[in-house]
């Protein structure tokens, strides 16, 4: 990791750790979600918040977002693919939750594999 990716991860972790409980441990929670699902994806603070991209110098793919509810949100930047059936050529963008359970944990890997893949 260069000592820019490691700046940049320590932004992220700082940023995470300033949150209040329980959103803090939640954060860190999908944080390391994001990071085992997609390894090659590097954080950095992106518009102020914690954010996942393929490298310190291209735009964020995935961003985690700390306001009324906790948002996982692809960013424009990514490769969307409509969802078809009854939804025809929407293209989700943004899921909010207020917590993290094993099933939660695996549908932000799946989504974060389906931006890098």
């Amino acid at each position: 990791m260069s000592s820019k990716d490691e700046k940049n991860l320590q932004q992220v972790l700082d940023k995470i750790a300033k949150m209040d409980e329980p959103r803090r441990s939640i954060m860190g929670r999908v944080h390391d979600v994001i990071l085992a699902a997609a390894p090659t994806l590097k954080p950095r603070i992106w518009y102020g918040m914690p954010a996942y991209a393929e490298s310190a110098s291209t735009p964020a793919l995935v961003t985690l977002r700390n306001d009324e509810r906790l948002n996982l949100a692809i960013t424009e930047k990514a490769d969307f693919r409509p969802v078809g059936g009854v939804d025809g050529a929407l293209m989700p963008a943004a899921w909010y939750f207020e917590s993290v359970d094993e099933d939660t944990e695996q549908r932000i890997a799946e989504i974060v594999r389906s931006v890098v893949s």
